[in-house]
């Protein structure tokens, strides 16, 4: 439980020294905390002048604040002679006088050099604007985002003699909070205290979520408890933002008593309140969370608060990522009888929820549907289609779907050409997949993936040397290689028979500080045993045991199956019992590499035992595993038990593999009783 017990002193205590920020600010902001009070005696109440005292920044700050005003000090006022000059030379006619005095009582300005002309007119005028006037633009250049246009005005008006109010400081709060200077924030709260101002609830508001923004979830939840001890009364606003905080820093638990106690605290949750839980269940990798996201829009509904499209497209996204489509679509059409319109995003989750579950004729007719409703696809829905035909080997139709695109002035993302370049790759298309990265270089929007794709796709194509080329080209391209480039070379480079090179990758990888993970030792290890490397793939094992990660069964495998290849049966026996002294139970794939290596050591008797024994543990052996045993039957004359186990194997719906069969057919030039009942057997069972 979060503690909910700080005062607003100690907590005004907790921003760090303004001085230590000061010298990095943009000059707006630095001149206008120049105006900040250097001392407090005008303060009205004993409690007050104690509390702005115990303000850290406030005795820190004093020098640096003292040499600003001294380096500015001279300057009457830099903005307001810029805006004077700027007045000067755009009010020369009646009809534009008129125009920029409605355009500044409307503060319906779209442009910025608009809303600077409006003011530089207004405040030449008598009588000036009000404070709640000048308040009502402030605001508006808020939603602009020009904040340090906010602070430029904000001191130019404090020059003119206007006042500043709880609104007003207010705004200036906000800014500072959206510019990431929380601490900023709360010395202007200081100075609304210092004023005698009261803060209202926005003003609380305001500083919780700007603790939010800055990922001081902890302080935020405090300072929220503070303003109720205070007897401020939290509003729905002030409820969502502290509710979104803590679900975005994991703490949904928290969020969701916080939002079954908001009617007791007289406050009734609304649909953003809502969203924000729902949307943390669903993005929860915990098992049932979706489920409590799906009880929590019923309690929506039974609270009489209408889901949103945004409360329906969280959910769809979430149920057909974990493809659960049918309930996908279930909501969906929930969705519409509830009268809530889809959007471009809702059909984009959908059609990627039915081509993931290769629905994909069906992920058509929603397309189809989503443009009877006069929503155009975007990039996205578009990409989602084009990777979609890219995985089916249909690039024909997916450079169709571009072209479509393109016509429809729909841009192609690095996405879309990624997706059309692993198609490529794909159906071996190497010479194509080349044009569209070369294509992708020159318009210089080629990421980490698009090299990844087309290395993994020269190197699948046994075009090891394109694959290296391309790697060293990403350093001069200033890519920095990520753990798959390296896993997929070093694969690679294995297989073509140079090791040396799969080596030197992997140190090369360690001193780029890319950390080797369980995949990088696995396909080292691998590597290592293949090529008879036995000593070296063990010294690799103790390095990784040393970096806390655990050998998984990919890695045993691996070693078992090297152990054999150099005729050391015996250590592989002892690794395999071994295993179960540590309370691992190894998976099918353990049992082939034993098994494959006591066969291959005549050892036929022991090889039976471990393949009887799966089942008894609860492994059940695979297509691999019968063929493994039953090549070694043959390869060791023994053709009773060889028979036996192929039917057995047929019984069970395996089939011969190509080494067996070989071996089958060489046998039947003298025996053709096993042949006889391979194809019997494979004859009834095709039946």
């Amino acid at each position: 439980m979060l503690s909910l017990s700080l005062s607003l002193t100690n907590f005004l205590m907790l921003s760090l020294p303004l001085y230590q920020q000061a010298e990095s600010l943009p000059f707006p902001i630095l001149y206008f905390l120049s105006s900040f009070p250097i001392s407090d005696p005008s303060l009205k109440t004993t409690d007050e002048r104690s509390m702005m005292m115990k303000m850290p920044w406030r005795r820190q700050s004093r020098s640096f604040h003292l040499q600003l005003q001294g380096a500015i000090g001279t300057i009457q006022s830099p903005f307001l002679f810029l805006f004077t000059n700027y007045c000067d030379s755009s009010t020369s006619t009646l009809e534009d006088a008129r125009f920029l005095t409605n355009n500044f009582k409307s503060a319906s300005f779209t442009h910025l050099d608009d809303a600077i002309a409006s003011f530089n007119h207004v405040i030449h005028k008598h009588p000036l604007p009000s404070r709640a006037q000048f308040s009502r633009f402030l605001s508006a250049l808020v939603k602009m985002k020009q904040y340090n246009t906010v602070f430029s005005m904000s001191k130019t008006i404090e020059l003119l003699g206007i006042s500043h109010d709880v609104y007003s400081l207010s705004i200036l709060i906000n800014c500072f909070c959206h510019l990431h200077l929380v601490d900023f924030g709360f010395s202007v709260f200081g100075k609304m205290l210092k004023f005698g101002l009261e803060p209202t609830t926005v003003t609380f508001t305001t500083l919780i979520n700007g603790l939010c923004m800055e990922s001081k979830i902890d302080k935020a939840v405090e300072f929220f408890d503070d303003m109720v001890a205070r007897g401020y009364q939290p509003n729905v606003r002030t409820f969502n933002v502290i509710v979104n905080g803590l679900c975005k820093f994991g703490k949904t638990n928290v969020a969701i008593g916080l939002l079954k106690g908001m009617a007791d605290r007289g406050c009734e949750p609304n649909v953003v309140t809502y969203n924000s839980i729902i949307d943390a269940l669903c993005k929860d990798v915990l098992v049932g969370q979706k489920n409590q996201a799906l009880a929590l829009m019923n309690e929506m509904v039974e609270q009489n608060i209408l889901p949103d499209v945004y409360t329906f497209n969280v959910l769809i996204d979430a149920l057909c990522k974990d493809g659960m489509v049918s309930e996908a679509q279930n909501t969906f059409n929930v969705m519409i009888q509830r009268g809530v319109e889809p959007d471009v995003v809702t059909y984009n989750s959908l059609i990627d929820g039915l081509c993931i579950s290769d629905q994909f004729k069906e992920a058509l007719a929603l397309l189809k549907e989503m443009v009877g409703r006069n929503i155009s696809p975007n990039v996205f829905t578009f990409s989602i289609l084009i990777d979609t035909l890219c995985k089916k080997g249909l690039v024909s139709n997916a450079q169709n779907i571009i072209k479509i695109m393109i016509q429809r002035g729909v841009e192609p993302s690095v996405v879309t050409y990624n997706s059309l370049m692993d198609g490529y790759c794909l159906c071996r298309q190497i010479d194509k997949a080349r044009k569209v990265f070369d294509l992708m270089v020159t318009n210089e929007i080629a990421d980490i993936f698009s090299y990844n794709i087309l290395i993994n796709g020269y190197c699948k194509c046994k075009m090891i040397d394109d694959a290296k080329q391309i790697f060293d080209e990403m350093s001069h391209k200033g890519l920095v290689p990520n753990a798959i480039t390296y896993h997929t070379l070093i694969k690679a480079m294995f297989q073509a028979g140079r090791p040396q090179t799969a080596k030197e990758l992997f140190k090369d990888m360690c001193s780029h500080g890319q950390q080797p993970n369980i995949v990088t030792f696995s396909i080292m290890i691998d590597g290592l045993c293949r090529q008879g490397n036995l000593d070296e793939a063990l010294t690799l094992l103790k390095a990784m045991e040393k970096s806390q990660l655990k050998p998984n069964f990919v890695i045993y495998s691996s070693l078992i199956n090297g152990m054999c290849k150099v005729g050391k049966i015996n250590d592989a026996k002892e690794l395999f019992s071994s295993l179960f002294e540590i309370g691992l139970q190894p998976d099918v794939y353990v049992y082939n590499a034993i098994m494959k290596g006591l066969c291959q050591q005549g050892l036929m008797d022991e090889a039976y035992n471990v393949f009887k024994d799966m089942e008894k543990v609860g492994c059940l052996p695979n297509n691999s595993c019968y063929n493994i045993i039953i090549q070694g039957f043959l390869k060791h004359g023994d053709l009773p038990k060889a028979s036996e186990l192929i039917n057995e194997m047929v019984d069970k719906g395996f089939s011969a593999d190509a080494a067996t069969t070989e071996l089958v057919v060489h046998l039947s030039r003298n025996n053709d009783l096993i042949l006889r009942l391979l194809k019997v057997r494979n004859e009834g069972s095709a039946n």
